[in-house]
């Protein structure tokens, strides 16, 4: 772990110039200065001064957190593929999260999965072709470049009654595919 830049780090997200920080934990602007281009080390009860200067503890400072993944790729797509349609997962891991975006491309003639009716609510783009939602005992066209939105207590699907590949950019929460 690379301490002087992640200091360095939260003071700028704290909005703090290196005096401010200084004076906070009583330390000299120059010895800070030092410590975010590692040019040397603080003690255990130094550290936990600044810390606790910049409103952080030692515990939260040593988190191994894993920056999150803010940009996909197709590479990191995970794909299930059904003889009636294929769904790709676009956002890796996305049940960790609160919502859960998908791509549909449901084939000619066919119809998507089910889904019971549960807590949350969900959001679709038609992005290629025309697809029919079926929301409980309700039918509704959407055709490219419209969108949907429900909520997830009734059941509901999408059908393609159409001759070309419909693509539809579904996301739901909580996740539930």
């Amino acid at each position: 772990m690379d301490i002087g830049a992640k200091i360095k780090r939260i003071r700028l997200s704290n909005q703090l110039t290196l005096e401010e920080l200084a004076n906070r934990s009583e330390l000299t602007k120059g010895f800070l200065s030092q410590l975010e281009r590692d040019l040397t080390s603080p003690s255990v009860a130094t550290l936990e001064n600044i810390l606790e200067a910049l409103g952080t503890n030692l515990k939260d400072f040593f988190s191994e957190d894993e920056d999150e993944q803010i940009v996909f790729s197709k590479d990191d797509f995970f794909e299930n593929i059904q003889d009636d349609y294929k769904i790709s997962y676009i956002i890796p891991n996305a049940q960790k999260n609160e919502m859960e975006p998908i791509l549909i491309e449901l084939k000619k003639g066919k119809k998507s999965m089910e889904i019971d009716p549960h807590d949350g609510e969900e959001f679709g783009y038609v992005i290629h072709g025309k697809i029919t939602l079926m929301n409980g005992d309700e039918e509704y066209e959407v055709k490219k470049g419209e969108t949907f939105y429900l909520k997830g207590n009734l059941p509901h699907y999408i059908v393609n009654k159409h001759d070309t590949l419909a693509k539809v950019i579904w996301v739901s929460t909580p996740p539930i595919f």
